[in-house]
């Protein structure tokens, strides 16, 4: 549900919404960590003015990864 979320936010975002992927990898310490790409038009929509709307998007995954139990962040990756 956690990355159903992320890509639903960034689709929603994104002018170019073919253009999103979500990468999941495991760290060691349990955590979920999303790997957010985006069309480079679109790197200005997702993180936002002064990062406001990268940190939305931050919280509201790990309100999506709490509710499952586990805990994730996001990482937007050029």
């Amino acid at each position: 549900m956690t990355v159903e979320v992320l890509e639903y936010i960034a689709k929603a975002l994104a002018d170019h919404p073919d253009d999103v992927s979500i990468t999941d990898v495991s760290e060691d310490d349990g955590e979920l960590v999303l790997e957010l790409r985006v069309h480079p038009d679109d790197m200005g929509k997702v993180i936002g003015k002064r990062g406001r709307t990268a940190k939305a998007i931050r919280t509201m995954v790990k309100a999506a990864a709490t509710r499952e139990g586990s805990s994730a962040s996001v990482e937007i990756v050029e």
